[in-house]
């Protein structure tokens, strides 16, 4: 693993994984990371509702 292409450490000093870094490992691990290719534990858009 290079530091800056599959991962950085945050303010608070830990290690977070890029997009880069996910892709070379080929799947999703269910535990949404901040950078998931796949877009898991994204909230999706809601449509809001109308008025009655």
């Amino acid at each position: 693993m290079k530091e800056g292409e599959d991962y950085y450490f945050n303010d608070d000093g830990l290690m977070v994984f890029t997009e880069a870094y996910h892709l070379k490992r080929g799947y999703c691990c269910k535990n949404k990371c901040k950078h998931c290719p796949w877009g898991f534990g994204k909230q999706k858009n809601k449509k809001p509702e109308k008025d009655k």
